[in-house]
């Protein structure tokens, strides 16, 4: 795969985490993998990152029950949305990006 088309499918991957979840990047991931190492990197990132926020969401869902729960999802969905953007303008520039504060379950 040439460099353009890394960067337009890491930083599909990475706007894909917004709007789909978990299920983007895993896609991404399963798919693109094989295709280079930048579109590797930034799908993986984004799977880590995307299941590190899945993990904070059903966190949130139980813990609403005290009020807390509210504010974790609040700040998980704008977080979510800060990152990912983040990571996709770092993709498509060309640039390596590693989201903060993600557990690595993929590499």
């Amino acid at each position: 795969m040439n460099p353009a088309d890394e960067k337009l499918w890491a930083t599909l991957i990475n706007l894909g985490g917004l709007f789909f979840g978990f299920l983007a990047p895993l896609i991404g991931f399963l798919v693109l993998k094989d295709r280079g190492p930048f579109v590797r990197a930034h799908s993986a990132t984004a799977l880590n990152f995307q299941l590190t926020l899945l993990i904070a969401y059903v966190v949130g869902t139980v813990l609403t029950v005290v009020i807390i729960g509210i504010f974790i999802l609040l700040a998980a969905y704008v977080l979510n949305i800060v990152f990912c953007i983040v990571a996709a303008v770092k993709a498509n520039r060309g640039e390596w990006y590693k989201y903060p504060m993600s557990i690595g379950f993929v590499s």
